[in-house]
């Protein structure tokens, strides 16, 4: 019997129990404030889940550019695909695929991408580097990369941090993954934003000449 993802009863609900409007949103408006990207871009979103990034997106991209997402949850990408089809966006292109072996899966004529972008995601990846170094990898030259995730609040929003963990857990993140701190070692000009008492940590880089492709996509 084929394994449950962990998504599979919760995705038609995952908008609505993952306090995206109250709490998350803001890390992926933040990135994508962040990554400043030209209309007509191709981007490439990692963990895409149901599609929240995407309306942020094509605001920027608009109907020139496309967007790719990647998840490894079909229930997940059931529900991005009908946000997709209810916006009218034909630009919107989803890949059922586990981003941390994406040698071997065909992610299209873009490639290499504008631009990649994972919010929330790489946490949940016990390889997280290995995503990390894909997204890196299908980006070209000069291409940003941006990462969202989380961490236990700072300062006086500590007090916050129980309910944090709880988040975590029921997603099945790990809090204390912080994929962000691997990429100054990757990329160039980094950029970084934190948001909801340091809950939520934004980084976008860009892509050196010595790493793009560098990887197995080309």
């Amino acid at each position: 019997m084929k394994k449950p993802t962990p998504y599979t009863i919760s995705a038609r609900m995952y908008d609505v129990i993952s306090f995206e409007w109250p709490i998350y949103r803001a890390g992926r408006t933040a990135a994508i404030d962040l990554m400043a990207l030209p209309a007509g871009s191709h981007v490439l979103d990692i963990g895409c889940g149901t599609g929240l990034n995407f309306a942020l997106l094509q605001r920027r991209i608009g109907p020139a550019g496309s967007i790719t997402g990647v998840d490894a949850s079909p229930q997940m990408l059931e529900q991005a695909r009908r946000r997709a089809t209810s916006a009218g966006w034909e630009n919107v292109n989803l890949v059922a695929a586990d981003a941390t072996a994406l040698g071997s899966v065909d992610l299209g004529h873009h490639v290499p991408f504008d631009a990649a972008i994972s919010t929330y995601a790489l946490s949940l990846m016990a390889r997280w580097e290995v995503a990390l170094d894909a997204m890196i990898s299908a980006t070209r030259t000069g291409g940003a990369v941006a990462v969202v995730d989380m961490q236990k609040p700072v300062g006086r929003a500590e007090l916050w941090t129980p309910l944090a963990r709880l988040a975590c857990r029921l997603g099945g993140s790990d809090i204390d993954a912080h994929p962000w701190t691997a990429m100054p070692a990757r990329l160039d000009a980094m950029k970084t934003a934190s948001v909801r008492g340091g809950h939520i940590q934004v980084r976008v880089g860009s892509v050196p000449s010595a790493t793009a492709g560098g990887g197995h996509f080309f």
